[in-house]
């Protein structure tokens, strides 16, 4: 192939090679000896929001249990909070709701959007976010400031009509997007756009930039918020002597500096084993329980009581207005109400995993051996271009290929999020030809978890799909390096 002069060209190339690229794609199915009928029936991630994985044999059981019994929601809260406190302590508490971005809307509507009621005109707020990966998730909820940032959310996920804007833009609520220092915000992909490349993060440099931001909205400020990830490619690889990411702890040090709440979105994250809330200083966090934890779809806040209060308050679990002390109403929020199954759901995985991680970390430290073994034996041009590693906090492991577009390296094609939006990631489009389920595999970094057809009904780790659905990932680099014209 003709060499390239301009990185749009990589893109383009591929682009005009995508039915090749898929064709091979489905050989290599073949000469992998993925079963025919196991297609589509597995994946490389534990649950997307399209297709989830089966929750651990003990959520299962609570929910075959309580199915034929009468169980008090306000029951239920509370044991969730038991559960929460025996672990956290007691000045922590929990709360439940339907999905995590339910739990993102009612952690910024309670807690750093303005009062809409009182005299006057209402005050505008804004809370100060890095410029990180999953920007359209916690970053999503405000108006992104500075104004150059108005477009990068304009096609993920945050324009689902009327409805969409309403749940994703809160009442005078701005974004102060603020890009971290050593991060590569270079464009690439198929549908060209900025990706955000964290492995050189900085986290001391970074802090500095986020003071000088929040000094300059200072009376504005109600809330900071990041990731709650653990991995060098979210740029968390720098860590505390606690194992904690230093830039998350110095993310809270400066939310308590202010007074105002840290907010953590921890999605793809586990309670208890994960990201330890305490350590770094975060004041509430939010998980995806179907994710990483292996409970049934469901939402969970764990938090410090001071900001739980006020949202179990918003949520109708706080109390009756007769001064009982719980109850479980219809508030301001009835929309993401979790229901009986989510609640009995959320507390049969937090049992699990405070009783029996190993069923959380076994599977994981198979699949990293599988993982390795696989990118061990990718072409020798593509070996050293990967860093491959485990992330205890979502149970997952990540291959990141950040290093390959440095000084002599491969420049391994790297797809955007819009690519992934619009259907022209190769990596994750290429395993569904595949017939394996993909994964997250955006701005050169690639997340692998067990669960998804990938563990049997007691948990453990099926070796042969895992390593069918690893190999299938390699197989398609090479197949896309090749179209790129690197191999």
């Amino acid at each position: 192939m003709a060499e390239l002069k301009y990185r749009y060209e990589l893109y383009r190339q591929l682009q005009m090679n995508l039915g090749k690229i898929y064709a091979e794609a489905k050989e290599a199915a073949d000469e992998i000896g993925i079963p025919a009928d196991l297609r589509g029936k597995f994946g490389l991630t534990g649950a997307i929001s399209g297709c989830h994985g089966i929750p651990h044999k003990e959520v299962r059981e609570a929910l075959e249990k309580t199915s034929s019994q009468i169980i008090s929601n306000n029951k239920l809260d509370e044991e969730l909070r038991d559960v929460v406190k025996s672990v956290y302590g007691d000045e922590y508490d929990g709360l439940a709701v339907n999905t995590c971005e339910g739990a993102l809307w009612v952690c910024y509507d309670a807690l750093a959007t303005p009062p809409m009621t009182g005299r006057g005109d209402n005050y505008r707020a804004r809370y100060v976010i890095p410029y990180e990966k999953h920007l359209h998730h916690h970053g999503g909820y405000g108006r992104p400031f500075p104004g150059k940032y108005k477009d990068i959310l304009a096609d993920r996920g945050n324009t689902a009509g009327e409805l969409g804007f309403y749940g994703k833009r809160q009442n005078n609520l701005d974004t102060i997007i603020v890009k971290l220092s050593g991060a590569d915000y270079t464009c690439h992909g198929i549908k060209y756009h900025p990706t955000v490349l964290l492995t050189d993060v900085d986290p001391d440099a970074s802090i500095i930039e986020m003071r000088k931001v929040a000094e300059r909205h200072g009376h504005l400020i109600t809330a900071f918020a990041s990731l709650g990830y653990d991995t060098v490619g979210y740029g968390y690889g720098v860590k505390e002597k606690d194992g904690s990411p230093r830039l998350q702890k110095l993310i809270g040090e400066l939310a308590f500096e202010y007074d105002v709440p840290y907010i953590v979105d921890n999605a793809w994250g586990a309670p208890f084993i994960g990201t330890d809330i305490r350590k770094t200083g975060a004041d509430v966090m939010t998980y995806s329980m179907d994710k990483a934890a292996g409970s049934v779809t469901a939402g969970l806040i764990v938090g410090k009581e001071e900001w739980l209060v006020q949202l179990r308050r918003a949520l109708g679990t706080h109390g009756d207005r007769w001064g009982t002390g719980t109850s479980h109403g219809k508030a301001a929020y009835v929309t993401i109400d979790p229901g009986k199954e989510g609640l009995v759901g959320v507390i049969a995985a937090l049992k699990v995993l405070r009783d029996k991680p190993e069923k959380f970390t076994k599977p994981l430290d198979d699949l990293y051996k599988i993982a390795v073994e696989e990118f061990n034996a990718i072409d020798p041009a593509l070996k050293n271009e990967f860093t491959i590693s485990k992330s205890l906090n979502s149970g997952a492991v990540e291959i990141n290929y950040e290093k390959s577009w440095k000084e002599n390296g491969k420049r391994i094609p790297i797809f955007s999020i819009e690519d992934m939006y619009s259907g022209t990631n190769v990596l994750q489009t290429g395993m569904s030809h595949m017939g394996v389920i993909p994964t997250i595999a955006y701005d050169a970094n690639i997340f692998i978890s067990p669960g998804l057809g990938t563990t049997d009904l007691e948990g453990n780790l099926i070796h042969e799909r895992a390593r069918w659905a690893v190999r299938g990932m390699v197989k398609l680099i090479e197949i896309t390096c090749k179209y790129a014209g690197i191999l």
